[in-house]
């Protein structure tokens, strides 16, 4: 059994060195594996057999001979797993389908924590970075709700929407999974990296098909939109410009078949022009998640606040505190302003209450109520 093990282990190396030759398109991967059938028979595999492959050029052959000259495969592949990061090809059993559906799909992925379950539904939330209250308060409100159904939320993990979405699923108790444009073992943005943590705290994961290692891009964030809306079963677009990522990301998923959502927003917001857009060229209307439930013949499980059990062992000042938070984060300045307190007895009764679990710091300085 060991050494079935050990040469699986050692198997997989070379198909995670091959994964990662640069400047080898996915399609040309994929036709080099399935004609040689592993990742060992590419390393070994002979000049003269390459110079014979009709679907390489002389750009291809050139790159995958200097690859070969790679002699730390296996402790390469050694660091990845002791950072507890996996490599997931696409011809392995946990590979999610639904990107095989792609004709682009990622050759590979590279994963913290877990992959998005086989089953059931799943909604991307997206949008605009620079939200606005409103945006970020409906993201928070969707991603809570359909999360408390049993909704996976995929995202992107980025400043504004995308962070309030899968803060917004962890409240609901739910999984989510961020899908980066970066390697896995970075955290971009740097300020999300306790969503970063408490999404794979909750079961979720951190995912990318982009090497361990590799910086955030601006190149990269356009390719790993498709990867977002092919996990989902539909799309919803929160706040977004005329010109935007969301938008493209809404384009993607139509033209993967999946269903695409909008919340509508007043007529004179540049961050609703994108999504009064979509609705007027046919998108779905977003109007409550409760609808969305419903499409999908899903229970909608009570988003209803509850007030603590213990709430009357609160000192009056905490209450006070606490009475002001909801769902809708505010920032430090709005609770000084709604509770009359100097800023230092504020924050003192702000670090109380995080630490007896009753309310979260989502961003720096904006709190929400979990209980």
């Amino acid at each position: 059994m060991e050494k079935k093990t050990e040469q699986r282990i050692e198997d997989m190396a070379y198909e995670y060195w091959f994964a990662g030759i640069k400047n080898l398109s996915t399609r040309k991967k994929y036709l080099i594996r399935e004609h040689m059938k592993t990742g060992r028979a590419v390393y070994y595999i002979e000049e003269t057999k390459i110079n014979k492959l009709p679907f390489l050029d002389e750009r291809d052959r050139k790159v995958l001979l200097e690859a070969k000259h790679d002699k730390n495969i296996q402790e390469s592949y050694k660091i990845l797993e002791e950072k507890e990061i996996r490599f997931v090809p696409w011809f392995a059993p946990e590979y999610p389908e639904r990107l095989l559906e792609l004709p682009d799909f990622p050759y590979a992925l590279y994963v913290k924590g877990s992959l998005p379950s086989p089953d059931g539904k799943k909604a991307a939330i997206v949008g605009a970075r620079k939200c606005t209250p409103y945006g970020e308060k409906y993201a928070l409100e969707f991603g809570c709700e359909l999360a408390r159904a049993g909704v996976e939320i995929i995202s992107g993990l980025a400043r504004g929407i995308d962070g309030m979405g899968q803060r917004g699923a962890l409240i609901g108790r739910g999984k989510t999974f961020a899908v980066l444009g970066c390697g896995v073992d970075i955290c971009y943005p740097r300020e999300h990296i306790g969503l970063y943590s408490d999404i794979l705290e909750q079961g979720g994961g951190i995912l990318s098909e982009l090497l361990p290692g590799t910086p955030p891009l601006s190149k990269h964030f356009p390719a790993r939109n498709r990867i977002i809306s092919g996990l989902a079963d539909a799309v919803l677009v929160i706040e977004a410009r005329e010109r935007s990522g969301s938008l493209i990301t809404a384009d993607q998923a139509l033209d993967q078949g999946r269903d695409v959502f909008a919340l509508p927003g007043p007529i004179n917001s540049p961050l609703s022009t994108g999504c009064n857009q979509l609705i007027r060229q046919g998108a779905g209307l977003l109007i409550s998640p409760e609808m969305l439930l419903e499409e999908w013949n899903l229970p909608c499980q009570s988003v209803g606040r509850k007030e603590p059990e213990n709430k009357k062992m609160l000192e009056s000042r905490e209450k006070l505190v606490y009475s002001r938070l909801g769902l809708y984060p505010k920032n430090v300045d709005q609770l000084v302003g709604e509770t009359d307190m100097e800023v230092r007895e504020l924050m003192s009764l702000l670090v109380s209450l995080e630490l007896k679990g009753y309310i979260r710091e989502i961003s720096k300085n904006y709190y929400i109520s979990v209980q």
